[in-house]
């Protein structure tokens, strides 16, 4: 599934219990954010038991079935007679209870650890649990930031480091036998206590919102799988970080002529179309080579500057909904290659068949607004990253340009430019200067460029 990926969940089962099943024949389906994929089967036999169902969220390396197969029933170290093919027990034929021997077997050994809270652990968080000494107690203390509360890696690895900076301290004995106090003091304490596990408690509610009534004439439409997990990123991503942006106007009045006097020409040499979207690409990527603090991930109180730039692009999807595929080094393409990796991406994003691996790893998001007539928009940044370009619709208008006989009106090609940026670890300065640097990338574009 590609290595940034660590979970996956179970759309649709392709085959059902005792259903023969051929090598590469597809199982089951799975979708891992927004990709969908079917899994093959490694080998021929016939299926005895799933281990999960359908909607369940399923950890990269975990057994997910169990296939019967002929050779797993009957291994024999005898030399093979001419008729041993016919002889061959067929794998339905297997005792029952040798299979279902089999099938616990394997489940003892493939079965997701749960703890006395239901929460799940993957193999490497109980890993590093049992390597560190982090008991059942503390494990299930942790807070975990992954999806549906889970323990990530970095969860557990920040608790062992606070742990071994701040040693856990015996709570065994009670405050009143640990330092005597007037008679009045206990009093004072509960109150204080009340007070404030109420204040938590208030903090801990969620807003309630008044329920939505359809009256006969609306109609319910069930949101998609899709349409969830966006919403679900969105709402997650406002909550976690502090919006601000920043707006600037390029002039790419030069970009526009250059493109209408290449792109017939680039079409026949490259057989590719030559869209905008890969020129704003690389000025985005030369600007965050300039600016590498945007391209940074904030891990609780550390900020993780990322050595890769890779830019994800928001392409729309035949349903509406949108996707972010991301090309990985941006700042290591040249035009033309970025331009294959771009149409590459869009297509099959509306084919649907990116591959799981391609919508994962990004550190800077760009989405174009302007493919749908916006000017300029405010975008929710795509986490982990800090920060998100929406480009806006190339408009041709009325403008002032300078010269050195003096300023004079003309008919321009520009654009709005907006940066929506992480105000926890981008200071205004830094996001305005970023988004300046891409318009002067844009505006400084040679006319006489070769492709």
């Amino acid at each position: 599934m590609g290595e940034s990926v660590a979970e996956a969940t179970i759309t649709n089962w392709l085959k059902n219990v005792g259903d023969k099943i051929e090598a590469d024949e597809a199982v089951l389906e799975i979708a891992t954010d927004k990709v969908d994929s079917e899994v093959p089967s490694e080998v021929e036999g016939i299926l005895v038991e799933k281990l999960f169902n359908v909607d369940d969220v399923v950890q990269v390396g975990q057994a997910i079935a169990i296939i019967e197969t002929e050779v797993s029933a009957s291994v024999s170290t005898a030399e093979p007679k001419a008729d041993a093919v016919k002889e061959t027990v067929p794998a339905a034929a297997i005792p029952v209870q040798q299979v279902a021997q089999t099938v616990e077997a394997a489940k003892a050994v493939v079965s997701p650890v749960i703890s006395s809270e239901g929460r799940f652990y993957s193999p490497l968080v109980r890993n590093i649990a049992k390597e560190e000494g982090v008991s059942q107690a503390e494990l299930d203390a942790i807070v975990g930031t992954g999806k549906d509360g889970r323990v990530t890696k970095d969860d557990i690895l920040g608790y062992i480091k606070s742990r071994a900076e701040a040693p856990v301290q015996a709570q065994q004995a009670s405050p009143q036998a640990q330092q005597p106090v007037a008679e009045t003091e206990p009093v004072k304490m509960v109150e204080t206590s009340q007070k404030t596990a109420e204040t938590q408690s208030n903090v801990a509610e969620k807003p309630k919102t008044a329920p939505v009534v359809a009256s006969g004439d609306d109609e319910i439409i069930e949101m998609s799988r899709m349409g969830k997990l966006i919403a679900h990123h969105m709402v997650e991503s406002v909550h976690t970080s502090a919006h601000v942006q920043s707006f600037v106007e390029a002039d790419v009045t030069e970009i526009w002529n250059w493109r209408n006097k290449v792109k017939d020409e680039f079409f026949k040499r490259e057989g590719e179309s030559l869209t905008f979207t890969p020129i704003f690409m690389e000025a985005v990527a030369k600007a965050l080579k300039k600016f590498p603090m945007m391209n940074i991930s904030v891990q609780g109180d550390t900020i993780i500057k990322k050595k890769h730039i890779n830019l994800g692009m928001a392409a729309a999807l035949p349903d509406g909904n949108l996707i972010v595929p991301v090309i990985k080094d941006a700042d290591q393409l040249n035009l033309v290659g970025m331009t294959k990796r771009v149409n590459d991406l869009a297509n099959r994003a509306r084919l649907n068949q990116l591959k799981p691996d391609e919508i994962q790893g990004g550190t800077y998001t760009v989405t174009n607004v302007g493919t749908f007539g916006s000017i300029m928009g405010t975008p929710i940044i795509n986490q982990p990253q800090v920060g998100i370009l929406a480009l806006g619709a190339i408009r041709k208008v009325p403008a002032v340009i300078e010269t050195p006989a003096g300023d004079y009106i003309g008919i321009r090609y520009r654009m709005f430019l907006s940066h929506s940026y992480d105000h926890r670890v981008v200071n205004g300065a830094l996001g305005g200067q970023f988004v300046k640097a891409v318009k002067d990338n844009l505006e400084a574009w040679d006319s006489n460029r070769e492709l």
